[in-house]
């Protein structure tokens, strides 16, 4: 059974997904950078389950999400509040 961090960060990815695609004009290094952030959280947060660990190692991807944060900050700064939550979120998780 998936935790409530978990389950918040899924829905919170599911979420900016949808936020991206109505945004529409994102750039395609950007885009590429977070289909890739995203499908890493996502096997983390599978092999986290299948393992059911509580310990894991975090492949930066909190670092890598305050990166892209400062990206989307200048270029679109509705979206950017998102990402630093889901950083926050990474961050809390210890991953």
């Amino acid at each position: 059974m998936l935790n409530d961090d978990t389950a918040n960060l899924k829905s919170h990815l599911k979420d900016l997904r949808a936020n991206l695609a109505q945004t529409g004009n994102v750039d395609d290094e950007l885009q590429s950078l977070l289909q890739q952030l995203d499908g890493d959280i996502r096997s983390l947060l599978e092999r986290r389950n299948a393992e059911a660990q509580a310990e894991s190692d975090p492949y930066g991807l909190s670092e890598r999400t305050q990166e892209l944060t400062a990206r989307f900050a200048v270029e679109h700064p509705r979206l950017e509040p998102a990402l630093r939550e889901l950083g926050r979120m990474l961050a809390n998780m210890g991953i």
